[in-house]
């Protein structure tokens, strides 16, 4: 393609100078073709829309992803969906592109700007991992029970020789729970590591490591060590590098098994999730090994120590006083103890679901389960369903749809667009009142009641009211049979 300044001398020479296109090629030692092209041919500016093309952007493919890509951002960084995963979600729902199509996709989405970090000119000396050696930190995620959003403290032990991984959700990060989720990975293991590197955790650590002094840990985790026999190692402050290998599998574990957030009865239920994803997850091949991880992690079992053959309780016992009004304060929460003001002092041992408080005299006045087992953040079902009423077609595939009441979901899963809008209108209208868990329960009375409502507001346009006929009658006729 010529430049301007060309093609404005070519106009020049034909229609000022009434120069030949033979004469205008020699001149300018330019093809015939080209000088025929600029010399007579108009040439005005068009409007160029480039149309996107391929089964992303001519298929539902794109729009779906669109709509993930949107939910997701509204969401913390560590719950969105990776690339792989939606790739596998869009996988079960038929799509048959490639993972490549997708990728760049979801770049172009992102205004195709590759997020790739630097690499930083710093060396750093590599680092040895010997069998039976473990790594272990907690991280944090959600899942949904019981129709509300619930917080998951994931406790996480790998063995970095072979790359294992187990994990343990549990309701807090307090001692009680990561004693028991420690206790309970041994028993998945079957064997205790020799050592165990953990960060400066408040359940473990007093002080932590200094740069004249080892680090502090509390008697309880000293005395449960003794019991199992591994030795404990603290990590230096802000030295997360020291234990990568787990701070990288918290991030792999949240990504690829637990989001989006799983729906769970209860933590029990969690834990069966992700053993069977882990387990499966040992078929892979070891990135730098070239052998499964699974047969490493047999060849790692020689070297584990043996399973006690006494089981170790896990409980924190404490004194507490309670009020005028037999209230004691546990987890931050006041708990109401019957006949609790009538003892000067109240025994509780804490387990890490549940607790039970001891009167003097060894009678157990109450029991329960810990108040953050109970604990939840309702689902902004307002703002999701008006999300929905805008776009309603996103219903079908949105993360929110499986944590919806399954009777709900149904009434609003349906084909014709018009009749879902006014369904969630209805369901909208219904939450300025009423719980999405409430409206499960009375669902059918609820719409009985909206029946009612329309029917007695419709008024058919050939409806008889009779009386007024009655009283046009005249009383002479009355009994007469004459009209």
């Amino acid at each position: 393609m010529l430049a301007m300044s060309e093609v404005n001398c070519i106009k020049t020479l034909r229609n000022r100078k009434s120069l030949s296109i033979n004469e205008i090629s020699k001149t300018l030692g330019i093809n015939w073709r080209t000088a025929k092209k600029y010399a007579d041919e108009d040439h005005v500016p068009e409007e160029k829309i480039k149309k996107k093309s391929g089964m992303m952007y001519e298929e539902k493919w794109g729009e779906i992803v669109s709509d993930w890509l949107i939910e997701d951002e509204k969401l913390k960084r560590k719950l969105r969906r990776t690339n792989k995963g939606i790739f596998n979600d869009l996988g079960e729902m038929g799509f048959t592109g490639s993972y490549r199509t997708l990728c760049y996709f979801i770049a172009d989405w992102r205004n195709g700007k590759d997020r790739i970090e630097e690499e930083r000119d710093k060396n750093s000396e590599r680092l040895d991992h010997p069998p039976a050696e473990a790594q272990v930190d907690f991280g944090l995620t959600e899942a949904v029970k019981d129709g509300k959003f619930i917080d998951i403290h994931c406790l996480l032990m790998t063995l970095p020789y072979s790359n294992t991984a187990y994990c343990m959700p549990l309701p807090g990060e307090n001692q009680e729970c990561f004693l028991y989720g420690l206790k309970a990975m041994f028993n998945q293991l079957g064997g205790i590591p020799k050592k165990i590197r953990i960060d400066n955790l408040k359940a473990a650590v007093i002080r932590p490591r200094g740069r004249d002094q080892e680090a502090t840990f509390t008697n309880e985790f000293l005395q449960f060590a003794s019991h199992y026999g591994f030795e404990p190692q603290a990590c230096n402050p802000r030295s997360g590098h020291e234990k990568g290998n787990v701070e990288n599998k918290v991030g792999y574990i949240r990504y690829n098994f637990v989001t989006p957030a799983p729906v769970i009865n209860d933590l029990e239920h969690l834990t069966e999730i992700l053993e069977e994803h882990l387990t499966k997850d040992r078929e892979r091949i070891h990135y730098e090994k070239h052998v499964s991880i699974q047969e490493l992690l047999e060849e790692e079992h020689q070297y584990l120590l043996a399973l006690p053959d006494e089981d170790y309780p896990i409980f924190k016992e404490e004194t507490a006083q309670s009020n005028k009004y037999g209230e004691i304060v546990i987890d931050n929460t006041k708990i109401h103890i019957p006949k609790g003001y009538n003892y000067g002092q109240l025994h509780v041992v804490k387990y890490w679901d549940q607790f039970k408080v001891i009167s003097p005299y060894g009678e157990i006045l109450h029991t329960d389960y810990r108040p953050y087992m109970n604990k939840g953040r309702k689902i902004p079902w307002e703002s999701i369903l008006k999300t929905w009423l805008y776009k309603p077609r996103v219903v079908t595939y949105s993360r929110y749809s499986p944590y919806l009441p399954g009777r709900i979901y149904e009434y609003i899963n349906i084909d014709n667009l018009t009749i879902r809008k006014e369904r969630l209108k209805w369901l909208i209208s219904l939450l300025a009142n009423h719980e999405m868990g409430e409206i499960n329960d009375q669902f059918y009375e609820l719409m009985n009641k909206q029946t009612e409502e329309i029917n007695e507001s419709y008024s058919h346009p050939y409806d008889v009211d009779w009386a007024k006929y009655d009283a046009l009658q005249s009383p002479s006729c009355e009994g007469s049979g004459v009209l």
